[in-house]
């Protein structure tokens, strides 16, 4: 019979910080995303682009909120929320379904790599 194995060291001095630093960079650049799209999204969809971008607007203040939140196990949830969110902003405006879907492929690889790392 062979021993249990003890979880592999990631190597990191402080993999929650890492991780919560994967999280927070993740929300920061899909804000920086969201913001580039208003004036795009202006253009797109004319005078129907209202709803759309008060949606993009609160998404922004939600990632942000998130990305500040990161110690809070909440905040992994919420950015799972904000993901969705998006995406089913696709039903306002097709181009927010497809930043939706890039960004919710991009949580799912950074829960991925928080569960690969804290276990």
């Amino acid at each position: 019979m062979s021993a249990p194995q003890e979880p592999r060291p990631s190597g990191l001095k402080n993999p929650q910080a890492a991780v919560r630093g994967l999280g927070a960079g993740t929300l920061a650049l899909e804000t920086v995303v969201l913001l580039l799209m208003v004036a795009p999204l202006k253009m797109i969809a004319g005078d129907d682009s209202g709803p759309a971008i008060t949606l993009v607007l609160v998404l922004v203040v939600l990632a942000i909120v998130l990305a500040g939140s990161m110690k809070r196990s909440w905040a992994w949830a919420g950015g799972t929320v904000l993901q969705v969110l998006l995406l089913l902003g696709g039903f306002l405006h097709w181009t927010l379904a497809a930043v939706g879907l890039i960004f919710g492929l991009t949580w799912a690889y950074v829960l991925h790599v928080r569960r690969t790392i804290l276990g």
